[in-house]
């Protein structure tokens, strides 16, 4: 080859960041669609977009919470529930001499009018129908001539039967005879949420926390806590946990909770707090806010809280607290969208009860117009350096970012004869993330140490141990004036 003027590009010098997986999340949730991979679904995509990618479901549902206050970017695993949706009873109004029945196993809670436009009998009637209480409805439909009509999308298929008689049955339904009646959306067993967990072990993208769809209780959190450990220790995944609790409850009222409100929280919150005390794991959070929510797509449910609050978390800094009340942090949800916090009867005695045992809860403040995200508790022990979510997104952050580099180091060969010195020189790379954080104001500052004595030890272990130490972010939790009259000036 003749010889001539030749280039080689190095690249990386800049010392650029690459992907961090700050602000995503995983969501497990109960979804008709089959996968065994996540699905991904970025915060461009309207609310027609996440139905059609993964079903009319629960796990819609909740990434459309929180796509709408803040997510760019979700991975949903969709799961199928084992324990099946259940059909409530149909009531009439309407003077028709037909009826209309329903069948089959609902793919999430819906509830269901449907409203004759047209009078007549089988294949001459028309209706339009409602899957979200009337808030929206479909085009005319014309009744079947087999008296049967799926809901597309719902698992749900209409019947439409004639009147008995004869002369009656050009009157089987008539103008504006309407059906209702609501479904209970599937859910998930602790197994099929356990087995998701199992799933996520080989999967390769980075993402900061999982989201599990559904109401849960103390049982899976302690599940949970388990795997998520072993997520975290042997498969290098360090992720926090969201949860839901249950609707909150009051009295006897355990089987049928009145979303309406009515009677008094302090048991409930007093049990919450013994659970609580079951589960010491800094990277498990449980939601215990409620409240009636305007959905993505227009919709108004009674919700659990924990959408909404993983679309805040996608949108802070891993060091920034999502109850920040001032205005231009963005965290605060206008009463247009969160139209109230439910039950009525969780007063600021019960969100202080649910606060000091260690749940995330929503309250208000007089003097400013929005909702805000109380204090981002976590369910650490007692004594623990992480109390709240910004605490545990920059840990796990500095373990993502210094194994990273961690990883570069293996195999390494060392001179024996200053073995000090070459660790020092190489625990300069791990150095590298901390610095980032340092310069993006994540963490006030941050040193790396070689501990000594490691010549003696590294023929026969050959491992490198450093001790990271950081100092976080402050946090004004509250304020506190000292008001006095002052003498006039002279």
């Amino acid at each position: 080859m003749l010889r001539d003027v030749k280039h080689t590009v190095t690249d990386g010098l800049l010392g650029f960041a690459t992907a961090t997986g700050d602000g995503k999340s995983l969501k497990i949730g109960v979804s008709p669609i089959v996968s065994d991979t996540p699905i991904i679904i970025t915060g461009d995509m309207d609310a027609t977009k996440i139905k059609d990618r993964l079903g009319l479901s629960p796990l819609a549902d909740a990434v459309m919470d929180s796509v709408q206050f803040g997510a760019s970017r979700i991975y949903c695993l969709p799961v199928s529930a084992t324990t099946a949706g259940e059909l409530g009873i149909v009531s009439k109004t309407g003077d028709g001499g037909g009826s209309v029945t329903v069948d089959g196993s609902p793919t999430n809670a819906f509830s269901v009018v449907v409203k004759f436009t047209a009078q007549g009998q089988l294949n001459t009637a028309a209706f339009v129908y409602s899957i979200d209480g009337g808030n929206t409805f479909t085009d005319e439909i014309t009744v079947p001539v087999n008296g049967e009509y799926e809901i597309t999308g719902t698992g749900l298929k209409l019947k439409f039967t004639e009147a008995t008689e004869e002369d009656q049955k050009p009157s089987s339904f008539l103008v504006n005879d309407s059906y209702s009646f609501t479904t209970t959306a599937p859910t998930m067993t602790n197994g099929d949420v356990l087995a998701a967990f199992t799933k996520l072990q080989k999967f390769a993208e980075e993402y900061e926390f999982i989201h599990v769809v559904g109401e849960s209780d103390l049982d899976l959190w302690q599940a949970v806590s388990e795997a998520q450990i072993e997520l975290r220790d042997v498969y290098h995944k360090p992720v926090f946990v969201v949860f839901e609790a249950k609707y909150p409850t009051t009295g006897d009222e355990e089987d049928e909770p009145d979303m309406m409100g009515g009677g008094d929280l302090t048991d409930w919150a007093l049990e919450m707090e013994a659970k609580r005390k079951k589960v010491k794991n800094y990277d498990i959070q449980v939601v215990t806010a409620w409240g009636r929510l305007v959905k993505l797509d227009g919709s108004t449910q009674i919700t659990n809280l924990a959408g909404l609050v993983c679309g805040l978390y996608a949108k802070a800094a891993v060091q920034e607290s999502i109850g920040k009340t001032r205005t231009e942090a963005g965290f605060g949800i206008p009463k247009t969208k969160l139209l109230e916090l439910l039950p009525a009867e969780m007063d600021n005695s019960i969100i202080e009860l649910l606060d000091l045992a260690g749940y995330l809860t929503f309250r208000e403040y007089d003097g400013l117009d929005d909702f805000y995200v109380y204090h981002t508790k976590m369910m650490s022990p007692d004594g623990s350096d992480f109390r709240y979510a910004e605490d545990v997104r920059v840990k796990n952050k500095i373990i993502r970012e210094t194994r990273k580099e961690g990883l570069l180091l293996l195999n390494d060969d060392i001179d024996l004869e200053d073995v000090q010195g070459e660790l020092e020189t190489r625990a300069k790379f791990m150095f590298v993330p901390l610095q980032r954080m340092i310069d993006a104001k994540e963490i006030s500052s941050a040193e790396i140490t070689v501990p000594e004595g490691q010549a003696e030890t590294i023929l026969e272990d050959e491992t490198m141990r450093v001790k990271i130490r950081y100092v976080s972010r402050g946090y004004i939790r509250e304020v506190e004036v000292d008001l006095g009259r002052a003498q006039p000036s002279e």
